[in-house]
């Protein structure tokens, strides 16, 4: 449980000392307290349709539409919850390979955004009465309510033994009878990576969520421009304890941000492509400008992967991705092995490897040029197939990471990279000169 108001809603610095009445953001399970609507799962005979003709059938519960998107899975045992209102999934349909879902309800305080952002949900069996002192609603409830359907009853063993071995497939689910739309709709379907989904989930308007904020010695913290590709709550919570936290959206130009005298840049996670035209693009670009400028930089996931970009290393769809709370992360430094929470399907090659574990469809960036004027080395790679999952630049104050330190819902291991970090930033601010190769 996070440490929000019992009145509901998401207070990002509730309990940092000297912010200045900071304000509240809405949390996407307020909305059951006052919902007058809901009715129970239509439990509807239901279809799930995959691209390459397989095909499974279920009860649907949730919203009564039909969903399409790209068929995913996430590995986690609990925190589904966080994971539905992870922006990162936004255009995907979310399998939950764990067979039972909602066992403990939904609660207030516990969403990483203010919606469910999935397109559909397929589960093994669905939890209609939940068990919990805390619960204000079941995972039908959550979904009914926002709109978003979901299909139980699938053998979702096969699904993701057949998406572990075949790689990410289009897929759609709905009412048996409506078989022949659903067929026509899915030969039609386009990928959701060619969509800009980071504009879809990124803020409309910059805000500072603590402002005034200050350290246990009363000393004002340090101004960080966070840009929002999809951020998760928590990563709000964790940076608000360490920064003032300038929020801005994700097509904020750099030179409107250096308006705000911000002392360092953060990335952060999203959905999509990171090669697409749109707002990520504009997101790499401030990026690199604030490397150049010598600015402390940070970036997760996604900004990880803009990072990469920048970098000049190509960007790729992984055959299935990396969605869980239990991925082996190896620190090549320091020998250490990290568990760790991950949610995303594309990843940056290594500089040496290449591409490693690729989609069937080959999709990938094209190569580019260093616009981070700066050379890097791969400091974390995936203890499972290797890809790279972090980079350290050397000679600048800036490192990047493909897993979620903030562990919402998740492991801790990789927590301390907060105060690594806030570390950095100290340091360019004192002056203090670069002690190693890859900046602190």
């Amino acid at each position: 449980m996070s440490g929000n108001a019992p009145a509901g809603g998401f207070i990002p610095d509730l309990g940092v000392s000297g912010s200045e009445s900071p304000p509240i953001f809405p949390d996407a399970a307020d909305i059951l307290v006052d919902y007058q609507d809901l009715e129970p799962p239509s439990r509807i005979n239901g279809l799930l349709l995959l691209a390459d003709g397989t095909r499974y059938q279920g009860e649907l519960f949730g919203a009564s539409s039909i969903a399409e998107g790209e068929l995913v899975f996430t590995t986690g045992m609990t925190g589904y919850q966080e994971s539905l209102t992870d922006p990162s999934f936004v255009g995907q349909i979310l399998t939950f390979t764990w067979p039972l879902l909602g066992n403990y309800g939904i609660h207030r305080g516990v969403s990483e955004s203010s919606k469910v952002w999935p397109r559909g949900v397929v589960c093994r069996e669905l939890m209609i009465n939940p068990d919990h002192r805390d619960s204000i609603g079941s995972v039908h409830d959550l979904l009914f309510s926002h709109g978003v359907p979901g299909i139980q009853g699938v053998d979702t063993r096969e699904l993701t033994r057949r998406v572990r071995e075949h790689g990410t497939v289009l897929c759609i689910f709905g009412p048996a009878d409506k078989e022949k739309e659903m067929l026509i709709r899915l030969d039609q379907m386009i990928s959701p990576d060619s969509e800009d989904l980071v504009a879809e989930v990124t803020r409309d308007e910059a805000i500072v969520i603590n402002p005034g904020a200050k350290d246990k010695d009363g000393k004002p913290l340090p101004r960080l421009a966070a840009i929002d590709c999809g951020v998760k709550y928590n990563i709000l919570r964790e940076l608000c304890t360490r920064f003032e936290v300038y929020w801005c959206p994700a097509t904020t130009p750099f030179s409107t941000i250096l308006e705000w005298n911000p002392d360092a840049f953060f990335a952060s996670n999203g959905p999509g492509d990171p090669a697409h035209s749109g707002a990520a693009s504009t997101a790499r670009n401030t990026l690199a400008a604030a490397v150049r400028a010598d600015i402390p930089v940070m970036g997760i996931c996604l900004g990880h992967q803009l990072m990469g970009l920048a970098a000049g290393l190509r960007t790729y769809k992984l055959r299935y991705g990396h969605r869980g709370a239990n991925q082996p992360v190896v620190d090549l430094e320091s020998g250490r092995v990290y568990i760790t929470s991950q949610n995303h399907g594309f990843a940056v090659e290594d500089p040496d490897k290449g591409m490693l574990a690729p989609h069937p469809s080959g999709s990938c960036s094209d190569r580019g040029s260093n616009q981070l004027e700066a050379p890097f080395k791969v400091r974390h790679v995936n203890a499972n197939d290797r890809t790279v999952e972090g980079l350290d630049l050397i000679g600048k104050r800036a490192f990047t990471i493909q897993y979620h330190p903030e562990a919402c819902p998740g492991p801790h291991d990789a927590s301390p990279l907060f105060d690594r970090f806030a570390s950095m930033v100290e340091d360019n601010i004192a002056g203090i000169p670069i002690r190693s190769r890859g900046g602190n």
